[in-house]
């Protein structure tokens, strides 16, 4: 065995280059659609309703072992990383594409399922492909040094796989009661599923919470730290800038802009609607340009180590588990595409909006595979990258004369394919950690991602256009606040008629935050959305804290966290596709109640706690394991 330029033995994965398993299978492919558009679905949903999405993998691969295992007799390790590859795919598709293309919705633009399976498609593809030239220098070199800690996680989980009956019995549990209250909440109407109160005396201080258990799941994997700072956000706004909103402007009958009515007539849902949205708006587009700048760093080296790497003399013999998609495959991909996106009348990005791809595309995507290595996909500043590529395209269309709803399509469509790439390198950067960590074979993993961006890509704009006619994409519903933001930044650069002053005061708070030592994004999020949101997603975050509380052997809280994660994962899958489910109901005009069986507020309250519980006994029954 040779040793390397660091005189350290080479890494030999789980399953070695010398032996080979079934991986690439027709069981593997058709099994892995299926869980992609599956998961794609219920991210779409998830990241409409509270603007953020989860990692799929480890409940994917969970849920891979327990079928092809129990059902079809498998027991390739290499098939079942197959499989959780492309239901990623799934739920990166679904993330750059909510966070993105609602926002035509929002405008009012006419965007037709030819348009929207274009855009992903072109970003998906982009991304797998951007990916490829960068895995052998951050997964393989930067081995020791770049965790990917989903990549990882998923790759533990796989080689436990004599445990993934008992792992994905407590994913469906999870589904289950995910599924059921999502039913008779929203689906029979036995109990409200929001839930609202005043604060006291105080004018316009409101306290609320959506019985969500899927926002629940979010916050248990996010933890408390994180889920924290989100609803630190929210309180911000509901009991401090409402309030003082409503206490200054009381007494006045003079209408302020934007609002159409004077403060005096309006609610706390109407100051929210009217003025905090702005605030939070400005707050979350200049913490994510601040997480952007901060990532600088990464860039330059990333871009550095990248002409190194190019530069670099060719290998000698290639084993199985170090082959990629070949070089030149990978050139005339993302060549095609390009060509394709700058020539087709589907979009009219034209050449600006082609180089802006290629340039944001490939440097964003390096960033972001880098950055998703070190902190996770969840951390990584997706939208922060998306951001900074809406402004400078929205900037040079207006400078080059295209102007109103041209220059507004051209500038979300470019946006929307760059946002898409960046979700799906980031988290094929994970599966690639994870197949390196197992032994699969690279250009494999990539074909399969391929396959997964173009399954759920063909039915991601079915999905979204269901969830807008049946509970309308910006309500309070499905706020889609990444895309809300997208909008209100190219309606104020076209048009010029934003309330600047209402976005200083929420980029001032970004910068207070982030001197404060928090996460800018997160607690700008927390500050955009409704506290209802937010608040379901602390009492996750809550638990989490209460789970790992007390508890001193760290494989015992290993293992603790590691299930609730799986019972969380189910919670927020069961809940997510449900919801899709009832859309599509709503969608064929089957009768849904509209009126709550009971307006008693300690049912819906209740039957939370007891979600609460379910998710805590999950976790702390687990039972440590040894290493």
């Amino acid at each position: 065995m040779k040793e390397n330029k660091e005189g350290r033995e080479p890494f030999v994965p789980y399953v070695p280059s010398s032996r080979s398993l079934p991986e690439l299978t027709a069981v593997a492919i058709i099994f892995g659609i299926i869980l992609a558009v599956v998961f794609g679905a219920a991210n779409a949903y998830l990241g409409l309703k509270v603007g953020l999405t989860v990692s799929a993998s480890i409940p994917a691969a969970v849920i891979s072992m327990g079928v092809l295992r129990g059902l079809f007799r498998r027991d390739s390790i290499l098939e079942n990383n197959i499989v959780q590859t492309m239901t990623t795919a799934g739920e990166a598709i679904g993330a750059g594409a909510v966070f993105t293309l609602p926002a035509f919705f929002l405008m009012d633009i006419s965007i037709s399922q030819t348009v929207i399976i274009f855009i992903v498609l072109t970003g998906g593809l982009l991304g797998v492909f951007m990916m490829v030239p960068l895995r052998q220098m951050l997964i393989v070199k930067e081995h020791a040094t770049l965790p990917y800690p989903e990549g990882t996680a998923c790759a533990e989980v796989l080689k436990s796989g004599e445990k993934g009956g008992a792992s994905a019995k407590t994913v469906i549990y999870g589904f289950v009661i995910g599924a059921l209250v999502k039913v008779f909440g929203d689906g029979f109407k036995w109990f409200k599923t929001e839930i609202e109160t005043g604060v006291g005396k105080v004018k316009g201080a409101v306290v609320g919470m959506d019985i969500y258990p899927a926002l629940l799941g979010v916050g248990y994997i996010i933890g408390p730290r994180i889920a924290g700072q989100m609803i630190a956000g929210g309180l911000l706004a509901w009991v401090v800038l409402i309030p003082a909103i409503a206490f200054f402007g009381g007494d006045s009958s003079a209408v302020i802009f934007p609002a159409e009515a004077p403060i005096s007539k309006l609610d706390a849902w109407g100051i929210w609607n009217n003025y905090i949205k702005y605030i939070g708006a400005g707050a979350v587009a200049v913490a994510g340009l601040i997480t952007l700048l901060k990532s600088m760093p990464t860039l330059f080296g990333t871009a550095r180590q990248m002409v190194k790497n190019f530069s670099g003399a060719g290998q000698g013999t290639i084993e199985r588990t170090d082959r990629d998609i070949p070089t030149r495959f990978v050139l005339l991909g993302v060549i095609a595409l390009i060509i394709i996106i700058a020539a087709s009348p589907v979009t009219n990005v034209g050449i600006i909006g082609a180089i802006a791809i290629v340039i944001f595309g490939f440097l964003f995507v390096a960033v972001a595979s880098r950055i998703v290595g070190v902190v996770g996909s969840s951390s990584s500043p997706v939208s922060g990258m998306t951001i900074a590529t809406l402004l400078i395209v929205t900037l040079l269309y207006k400078l080059s004369g295209m102007t109103g709803l041209e220059g507004a399509k051209a500038s979300l469509t470019v946006a929307a394919i760059v946002c898409t790439a960046l979700a799906v390198a980031g988290d094929i950067s994970q599966d690639l950690k994870t197949g390196h960590l197992i032994g699969g074979t690279p250009w494999k993993q990539q074909v399969a991602m391929l396959i997964g961006v173009v399954a759920s890509g063909l039915v991601i704009g079915v999905i979204l256009i269901v969830l807008d006619h049946s509970y309308g994409l910006g309500s309070k519903d499905l706020p889609a606040p990444k895309a809300a933001i997208m909008k209100v930044l190219v309606e104020g650069i076209f048009g010029g008629n934003l309330p600047w002053n209402l976005l200083f005061i929420g980029a001032a708070i970004a910068v207070v935050i982030e001197f404060l030592g928090l996460n800018s994004l997160v607690v700008a999020v927390g500050l955009y959305l409704p506290v209802h949101i937010s608040a379901p997603v602390m009492f996750g975050g809550a638990v989490r804290w209460l789970v790992e509380r007390g508890v001193k052997s760290r494989e015992q809280r290993e293992a603790r966290i590691d299930k609730g994660v799986l019972f969380a994962s189910g919670l927020i899958a069961g809940e997510s596709l449900l919801g899709v489910f009832i859309a599509v109901l709503i969608f064929f005009n089957v009768h849904i109640p509209d009126v709550p069986y009971t307006d008693l507020r300690w049912i819906p309250f209740v039957v939370f706690l007891l979600v609460c519980g379910l998710l805590y006994w999950s976790s702390v029954s687990a039972k440590g394991h040894k290493k």
